[in-house]
Formats: structure tokens, C-alpha cells, sequence
């Protein structure tokens, strides 16, 4: 028997549920769990991640970004994840993304965002091409959000503050792909979250099934026809899982459940625990005493029918945008540190969105933000203070190494001094706003002269 503490009504639910397996599946609660991290394909490939990062790294089967690591080696307290050379992620919650597959160009919705491991990882698979609009109701929640899609370097994101309810309004059948990781019971973190366990009732298991059908309503509407939506939780009632997709698929016949490739990793789900639609066969189960990983549910489901090709957004010909926009390309190239080819990429396919003194880049397609509560509209490049620009943190968490015509490389050591807020000596050479990179990953800006390199890493962000 295991040695956790679980809520009664939850284990005879699983006991009536697995049967036989119960008993693996109770022990698998005192067996260590597994630890895991996701690299960052936007700053880098896989092979250059493996190479340059300093942990003993195993493959996740079912995330082609994905990896094990040793939880003694403590990647988060390591220079790399605060320069979003990775995003650690428990291994089973990796899999919607890998379900949905988002690609280079697809507008993709991440309906219930926060924290943001699955949106960054849905940027890693469209590389900065195409949008991602990154929602969470709270506000709260929703800045964590922002701070994690620029830690990640993400230029095609913006992160909104809304209801289910207000987007559908807005933006009917808009998306390519959507994804609904809904709020739940949360029973597949039980091993990793006590909080879990002691919040679980039977009752919040029935409002979380009622709360999840409404938001799969609002994002049924929200996808294009033709379009994928995957359907997540991290929990094992079937009320909230195989129920809610029949419901949902009697509710809307344009949707139908569509298999997976990576079917091949994880359990059926079971037509027996709804309606017996055989169609629920497609859904899948991750069950902790199976894989190494939590538990997890995972639908894809497609909307019938055609889309019609989609109206090119074309830029403002105004001439005070026109003037702005060379304004702030111009200081890219000639004062952040940026080369030519570099400013001229960020802006293709965005417009200039002015929030107060900060300039963000907006992904073209989201031509009007007006009436969104918007917590991040897009890439903050640049901050206006007095008469001069300055280049914002996040311009500098969205660099590669090419992109940059001067840089500060800096050792671990040298990194770990930079996030603590230190002045550090440099390149005698190097002059005005300075990328600063470990390992070839952003880290931020520093202002060299005279061979100091002088700390712009943003005061709140400092460790």
C-alpha cells in the first residue's frame, strides 16, 4: 500500500476504475517520480542542446524536445534556465503539445496558458512563424505567463487576460489549432503536489467537468473549419475526461476524435467510463504506473470542413507609422546591438504597438487589440526614456548569437555574477548596448565602455 496520504473517495474511485491494476497503480505513488525539462528550440537545436548542456539528459519518448534529468543536478538554480535555454516541465504534460502539433505559420490558441510550458512549447514548434496567443483568466497567473514567454524568447506571442467567453466573441473561427490544457481535479499530480490531494472533493471533480464543458463550447467556435483542437487534464476522473469528450462530440457534431501518432505511447481511453462510444478508443490515458510521468488525458479533435484561405494583413502605409518604423529599426541596427539583417527580420509580419514609453512588436495578424485585456502585445523591443531609446530585456532574450553584431560571452561563472546584478569586465572593444550570452543563449543587455560591462539584467529578475 502506499505511504501517501490520498483521500479515501479517491482511491475507491480508482479501485472500481483499474481493477487488477490497482494495486501498480497504488504503488507506483511510493516510487520516485521523474524530473524533466524541455529544450528550447528557438534558441537552439537539439543537437547543440544536448552538447552544450551540463546535465545527464535522457529522451522523453513521446517529446522530441523533451528530456529526463538527475533531480540532485537542479537545473533551475543553473544559469541556463534563467537564460531559456530550457523550460522544465514534468514529461507527461508535454504530451498535448506533441498531440496537437503545431506548425511553422499555424495560428495557435493556448486557451488556459499559465504558467506557460505549454505555450513555449507550441513557439518552439512554430519558430517564430505564424501567431500564438497565449491566454489566462487570471490576472495574476497571467503575468507569470508574460514573464515566461520572455524568458523563452518567444516575438510571435501575445498574452491576453480574458475569458473564455470575450474570445469567442472576438474571434470567431480564427485558429488553426487550439489548445484546452482546462483546469481539474488535478488527481494526476497527487504524486508531485500535496496541495492536489488535500483540495481534491468529489464536488470540485463535478464543478471541474462542468467548468471544461464550457470552455471547450468557446473554443469550438474560436477554431477554423478543418482546424485541430487538443483536449488536456492532469487528472484521471473519467467525469472530466472520456464524459466531457462525449458530451462534447454529441453537443457538436462537426467534431470528430482523430487518433495520434503518439498513440503508440500511451494507454486507450475507455468508451466503457461514458457512453460507449467506440470513438473514445482514440483518446488517451497516461497513467503513472505505466510510464515515467504523471498522470494525464489527452484528446484531438478535428472540426469538419474547408477553410477558406486566409486575406494577407498587410502594413499600415501611414506615413507616422512609416517614420516609427524606421525610427525604431534604425536604433536596433545602430545602437542595440543588433546587425541590419536582424532588425530587418524582426519586423516582417509585425506592426508597432505603443504601450505608454514601451514599443512592442505585434504579430501582423492581430491587427486590433482594442477592447482585449492585453498583458503582453507581442515582442517589447525598446523602452522611450526622456529623449533616448533604450533596448528592452526581452529584445535581448529573443537573440540568437548571429543576430547580434557585438556580444559578451560570458563563462558560468561570469553568468552567475551578471544575474546577480554585478559589473563585469569585458572586451576593451565593445562599446554602447551589449547582448550578453552564456553558451551561446541570451541572457539580457549590458553597457560596455572602457573594458566594463556595465549590468542592465532587470533588478526584479536578479537571483
Amino acid at each position: 500500500m502506499s505511504s501517501l496520504s490520498l483521500p479515501e473517495a479517491f482511491k475507491e474511485n480508482m479501485r472500481a476504475l483499474l481493477k487488477d491494476e490497482y494495486g501498480d497503480f497504488l504503488a507506483s505513488y511510493d516510487c520516485d517520480r521523474q524530473y524533466g525539462l524541455r529544450c528550447n528550440t528557438l534558441k537552439s537545436d537539439l543537437s547543440t542542446f544536448t552538447d552544450r548542456m551540463p546535465f545527464t539528459l535522457t529522451s522523453v519518448p513521446w517529446a522530441v524536445e523533451g528530456f529526463f534529468y538527475k533531480s540532485e543536478e537542479r537545473p533551475g538554480r543553473h544559469p541556463l534556465h534563467e537564460a531559456g535555454a530550457y523550460y522544465i516541465q514534468e514529461s507527461s504534460a508535454m504530451s498535448a503539445v506533441s498531440v496537437l502539433d503545431p506548425k511553422p505559420g499555424d495560428y495557435v490558441l493556448d486557451l488556459c496558458a499559465a504558467p506557460g510550458g505549454k505555450s513555449s512549447q507550441a513557439a518552439g514548434r512554430l519558430q517564430n512563424s505564424g501567431l500564438l496567443v497565449s491566454n489566462e483568466i487570471n490576472r495574476q497567473r497571467s503575468e507569470i505567463l508574460s514573464e515566461n514567454i520572455e524568458r523563452m524568447g518567444v516575438r510571435n506571442c501575445v498574452v491576453l487576460n480574458e475569458s473564455p467567453a470575450s474570445l469567442s466573441a472576438r474571434f470567431t473561427e480564427f485558429f488553426d489549432k487550439i489548445l484546452v490544457d482546462a483546469p481539474c481535479s488535478g488527481e494526476g499530480m497527487f504524486r508531485k503536489d500535496e496541495t492536489a490531494r488535500t483540495e481534491w472533493s468529489v464536488e470540485n471533480t463535478l464543478l471541474c467537468a462542468k467548468r471544461q464543458s464550457e470552455i471547450l463550447d468557446y473554443a469550438a467556435s474560436m477554431l477554423r473549419p478543418g482546424g485541430f483542437m487538443v483536449y488536456s487534464t492532469c487528472t484521471f476522473n473519467p467525469g472530466e475526461n472520456e464524459q466531457t469528450i462525449a458530451a462534447f462530440i454529441k453537443d457538436h457534431p462537426e467534431f470528430t476524435i482523430e487518433g495520434s501518432k503518439m498513440s503508440s505511447f500511451f494507454d486507450q481511453g475507455h468508451p466503457e467510463w461514458a457512453d460507449g462510444n467506440p470513438e473514445l478508443l482514440k483518446t488517451l490515458r497516461l497513467w503513472p504506473h505505466k510510464i515515467e510521468g504523471e498522470g494525464h488525458f489527452v484528446a484531438l479533435l478535428k472540426k469538419s470542413g474547408t477553410a477558406p484561405a486566409r486575406q494577407a494583413v498587410l502594413p499600415s502605409g501611414k506615413a507616422s507609422d512609416l517614420k516609427l518604423k524606421k525610427e525604431i529599426k534604425d536604433f536596433l541596427s545602430a545602437e542595440a546591438g543588433l546587425t541590419a539583417e536582424a532588425a530587418d527580420l524582426l519586423f516582417a509580419d509585425t506592426y508597432i504597438t505603443e504601450f505608454g514609453d514601451n514599443i512592442y512588436l505585434t504579430p501582423s495578424p492581430l491587427q486590433e487589440l482594442k477592447g482585449l485585456r492585453v498583458q503582453r502585445p507581442g515582442l517589447h523591443v525598446a523602452v522611450r526614456k526622456k529623449n533616448r531609446l533604450e533596448p528592452a530585456h526581452s529584445l535581448a532574450m529573443a537573440l540568437k548569437p548571429e543576430d547580434a553584431a557585438s556580444r559578451a560571452d560570458l563563462s558560468f561563472d561570469e553568468a552567475m555574477k551578471y544575474l546577480h546584478g554585478e559589473t563585469l569586465n569585458c572586451n576593451e572593444n565593445l562599446k554602447g548596448w551589449i547582448p550578453v550570452f552564456c553558451e551561446g543563449f541570451s541572457m539580457g543587455y549590458g553597457k560596455a565602455s572602457g573594458g566594463i560591462l556595465k549590468n542592465h539584467y532587470p533588478k526584479g529578475l536578479r537571483i
